[in-house]
C-alpha cells in the first residue's frame, strides 16, 4: 500500500492495544509519525472494527502489524519481538484488561479463588515486567525509550468486585517505581498514567459500572468523563523528547475527578 517505515525506525509497542486506551494511544501516536505494533486478544467478531482503524492507521504512511495472540504465553512474545529490528521501540505501552470481578465474599459462593488473582496479576502487572525485561533482552529499546502502563483509582479505592483487579493495579504500581530506578542506567524512563472515569468495553464489564459511572459525573469538576484520546496524548506527550526527566511517577488524567 506504498507504506514506509518512518525516518527513524521508530516503534510504538501496545499491549491490549484493539479498543480503549490502547487503541486510541495507537492512534495519537501512528498521527505523530510512530510505526505501531499492536498485539491484542479478540474474539473475531470484534476484529471488522479494529481492522478499520488499523487501515486508517496506515493510510498516514506508517506501518502498523497486529498480533491476535495471547500475551501471557512466551512464545507469543517471541513470535512478535523476532518480527522488530534491534533498537527501534521507542514506546511501550501497557494496557491490559484482562482480570477476575468476583468478589471476595459472594453469596452464591463464587468468590475470588487464588486462581483468579494469578491470571489477573499475570495479566494486569507481572506481564508488564515480563515484555519489558524480554525487549531489554533482545535489544529492541531505542535509547531514551518510554515505559509506560495505566493504572486507576480503584487501586486505593474500594470498588466492588474490583479486589484482584485492584491488587493488580497495586502490584503494577510498585513494579514501575521499581523499574524506575533499576532501569535507568538503560535510559528507560517508566511511568503509569492514571485516567479518570473512561467509559471503554473494560469499564462496562466492572458489576454495577453504571453507579461508578454516575459518581464519576458528580465528582468530576468538568461534569463529565474522561475520553481515551485525552489519555492517549499524555501518552504522547511523555514519548516527547521534552518528557526525558519524567521517572517514576503516576500522572493523573482526570481533569480533577480523583481530587473530591
Amino acid at each position: 500500500m506504498g507504506q514506509t517505515v518512518n525516518p527513524e525506525n521508530k516503534w510504538a509497542l501496545i499491549l491490549g492495544g484493539s479498543s480503549g486506551l490502547g487503541l486510541a494511544t495507537a492512534i495519537k501516536l501512528a498521527s505523530e509519525g510512530f510505526n505501531i505494533c499492536i498485539v491484542h486478544r479478540d474474539r473475531r467478531s470484534n476484529i471488522p472494527d479494529f481492522e478499520k482503524e488499523v487501515e486508517s492507521m496506515r493510510r498516514k504512511n506508517i506501518l502498523v502489524k497486529t498480533y491476535n495472540l495471547d500475551i501471557l504465553k512466551p512464545e507469543n512474545k517471541d513470535e512478535v519481538l523476532k518480527n522488530l529490528a534491534e533498537n527501534s521501540v521507542k514506546v511501550l505501552v501497557h494496557s491490559i484488561a484482562k482480570g477476575s470481578l468476583k468478589l471476595l465474599n459472594s453469596i452464591n459462593g463464587n468468590s475470588l479463588q487464588k486462581s483468579d488473582f494469578d491470571i489477573t496479576m499475570h495479566a494486569m502487572a507481572f506481564s508488564w515486567y515480563e515484555w519489558t525485561k524480554a525487549l531489554i533482552d533482545n535489544s529492541k529499546f531505542l535509547d531514551d525509550a518510554r515505559n509506560i502502563a495505566f493504572t486507576s483509582e480503584g487501586n486505593y479505592k474500594v470498588w466492588p468486585s474490583y479486589g484482584a483487579v485492584s491488587a493488580a493495579k497495586s502490584s503494577l504500581e510498585s513494579l514501575m517505581r521499581q523499574m524506575a530506578i533499576e532501569l535507568a542506567p538503560l535510559n528507560i524512563k517508566t511511568n503509569c498514567i492514571q485516567a479518570g472515569t473512561t467509559k471503554t468495553a473494560s469499564f462496562e464489564m466492572i458489576p454495577n459500572s453504571e453507579d461508578l459511572e454516575k459518581a464519576a459525573l458528580e465528582r468530576n469538576p468538568y461534569k463529565r468523563l474522561t475520553k481515551p484520546e485525552e489519555v492517549a496524548n499524555v501518552v504522547y506527550l511523555l514519548s516527547r523528547t521534552e518528557a526525558s526527566w519524567i521517572n517514576g511517577t503516576i500522572i493523573k488524567v482526570d481533569g480533577g475527578e480523583s481530587l473530591r
